[in-house]
């Protein structure tokens, strides 16, 4: 199987998608549908939630398919 990573930003923190780790339990889907939307392409909206929402969702993935990163401010 290929090893795909996607990625998806509201600007502030950016959701990373392992779909070969995914386990499909829909824990990210029932607690903030706003994001995580499987009947939508994407099925990941960034926009739908605020920062604080979407990491703590994406801390409550059991397989770590989902993980995030905080993108830096690159102003000076």
């Amino acid at each position: 199987m290929r090893d795909i990573t996607k990625k998806y930003t509201n600007g502030e923190v950016t959701i990373i998608w392992q779909p070969a780790k995914c386990i499909h339990s829909g824990i990210c889907f029932k607690g903030l549908p706003q994001v995580f939307n499987p009947k939508i392409k994407p099925w990941i909206a960034p926009l739908g939630a605020t920062t604080q929402e979407i990491i703590a969702q994406v801390k409550n993935c059991p397989s770590g398919a989902l993980s995030y990163t905080l993108n830096s401010d690159t102003k000076s």
